[in-house]
């Protein structure tokens, strides 16, 4: 009896510290890891970053090579426009014979006319163009359209009116009769009027060419996108 009490003794002898002996070195390399080495999700963050950000390099890179083409020919045809709107603005000035609020007049109708021409280019054309929502027809009429409307109209038509109402605040011609200032108006500025077909239709043949070359940058564009795909 004696000597079972011994044997079983030593079996729980050796079966308690084996355990303690296996215990005690987790909880060191627990506490060490912890610790001392970083988590392998901001091991795995850490190289990933400059992964993401080659990647967005490279994608703004073709982006603007892309672009390139379009935001050249935009401000083209941007400066033409600013340059009409000078051009009408000197032009209504000299017939109404105002000396007034110069800086004023030729600050907006060089702006305006440039941003709007921009703008109308960028959301009614390029961006239909790569929606895939227009034609090459319908490429050239819009940049057509455009051209004759932000380039010419528009211009012409503030800086007849701006104009026009400097002239009547300050007297610089005689007054109109009362209900026909327009046409007053209109009667002096006829040999201006007729003037404005010139930019008229250099906007229009500005705008056919302008509205080719966006078709065929796009059409060169998606060939070289597709194989890669």
């Amino acid at each position: 009896m004696a000597a079972l009490g011994y044997e079983a003794g030593a079996k729980l002898d050796s079966g308690v510290e084996p355990v303690g002996a296996e215990e005690a070195p987790k909880d060191v390399k627990m506490t060490a890891y912890m610790h001392g080495q970083p988590s392998p999700f901001l091991e795995d963050a850490k190289l990933r970053r400059p992964m993401i950000i080659e990647i967005i390099e490279k994608k703004y890179e073709c982006l603007k090579k892309e672009m390139m083409p379009y935001i050249y020919h935009m401000t083209l045809i941007g400066t033409a426009a600013g340059c009409t709107g000078i051009f009408t603005n000197f032009t209504f000035r000299h017939t109404f014979k105002v000396k007034y609020d110069a800086l004023k007049t030729y600050a907006s109708l060089a702006t305006v006319p440039f941003l709007s021409t921009v703008v109308a280019h960028k959301l009614l054309v390029i961006d239909a163009l790569y929606s895939d929502n227009i034609s090459k027809e319908n490429c050239v009429f819009r940049s057509s359209l455009i051209g004759m409307v932000c380039g010419v109209l528009q211009p012409n038509s503030s800086a007849f009116l701006k104009n026009g109402r400097l002239a009547t605040k300050y007297h610089t011609i005689p007054l109109p009769p009362k209900g026909r200032v327009l046409l007053h108006w209109m009667q002096l500025c006829q040999t201006q009027v007729k003037l404005m077909a010139i930019p008229l239709v250099f906007h229009i043949a500005f705008g056919v060419i302008n509205g080719l070359h966006y078709y065929t940058v796009f059409e060169s564009t998606l060939q070289k996108t597709v194989p890669e795909e």
